[in-house]
């Protein structure tokens, strides 16, 4: 490889006030998902992840070590691996242990300091694999350091594509295969549809880790753009949508309250919600639709045996 990483953080997003307010004034209000993940938002989710409701890391995860197989048969050059929403890159470790054509890896995710960490332990763990963190916000505009490996493969796990919705998923994955050539891969997680108890009991937990996680925006809001608002007077809500096939989460008011954010005056009714994030469910059907319109061809569907969740492999392919 010509170039090596160096360990280095590059710092590409900054959380913008601006973004917030339009978002808290309009009606409804919502706020994108991607500021749910600061520091202490970051670590929150890591905890969900651990809760026995929340099946869809497990499950995930199992999928993954049960393939190394197959998946080798994807890892066949020497590959840089990119994860986009790294977190704390745990199932990545399965990737890095088994596969050996990986000889660069690049976590981008929205929080820095929470990279930083996850970067510096990697570091230590895989010193033969070449590694550097992007912070930065990947549903925008963001560059993937360029190496001379012969196949880049986007890892994009937890079924964060559920995030976006359905359109703006296609458009995400269409910029995504800009950034790549022709043979390099997109592995996406996705959680699959099911029975509604399920899915609501994973964003519902009894333990109330998912409702500090959504109240954590608030506190964000307060802590970093000197707002003032009464974190106790939101609970969380979460349900699905079975129409749109998503669950829904959001802060509702239990209150009429009034708040001042960068000069401007926001006013909640009591009822009024905060709409914080969808995380929508997948079928066969709608795995194979967003890999058409994506431009992508869907190589392999790998789900466990419930068919709670799927590893979806795409490759690109340009005309």
């Amino acid at each position: 490889m010509n170039r090596r990483l160096g360990n280095e953080i590059t710092v590409q997003w900054q959380a913008p006030v601006t973004e917030l307010v339009a978002g808290l004034i309009r009606h409804p209000k919502t706020i994108s998902s991607k500021f749910l993940y600061d520091e202490t938002g970051s670590r929150l989710f890591e905890d969900i992840t651990r809760l026995p409701e929340y099946y869809q890391t497990r499950t995930e995860t199992e999928i993954l070590r049960s393939s190394v197989d197959t998946l080798r048969l994807f890892f066949d050059r020497p590959t840089t691996l990119v994860e986009l929403g790294s977190g704390s890159s745990t199932k990545t470790k399965i990737l890095l242990d088994e596969m050996n054509a990986i000889k660069a890896y690049v976590p981008i995710d929205i929080s820095t300091d929470f990279l930083m960490e996850t970067v510096r332990k990697l570091s230590q763990d895989y010193p033969h694999i070449d590694m550097a963190g992007v912070s930065a916000d990947y549903t925008k505009s963001f560059e993937i350091p360029k190496l001379d490996t012969e196949r880049t493969v986007v890892f994009f796990p937890g079924s964060t594509i559920g995030n976006f919705e359905p359109a703006a998923a296609v458009d995400f994955l269409r910029h995504i295969r800009t950034h790549l050539s022709n043979g390099d891969l997109l592995i996406i997680g996705v959680d699959r549809k099911k029975e509604r108890l399920i899915i609501e009991a994973a964003y519902n937990d009894s333990s109330g880790v998912t409702s500090a996680f959504n109240k954590n925006l608030l506190t964000r809001i307060n802590r970093e753009y000197g707002c003032r608002i009464d974190e106790t007077t939101f609970e969380h809500v979460s349900f699905y949508n079975d129409k749109a096939g998503r669950i829904e989460m959001h802060l509702q008011s239990m209150i009429d309250q009034t708040v001042e954010l960068a000069g401007e005056i926001i006013t909640f009714e009591e009822g009024e919600t905060i709409h914080t994030e969808n995380s929508y469910k997948f079928d066969m059907n709608d795995i194979e639709t967003m890999s058409v319109k994506s431009g992508l061809q869907l190589k392999r569907v790998i789900s466990d045996e419930l068919n709670y969740f799927s590893v979806c492999i795409m490759e690109v392919v340009h005309q």
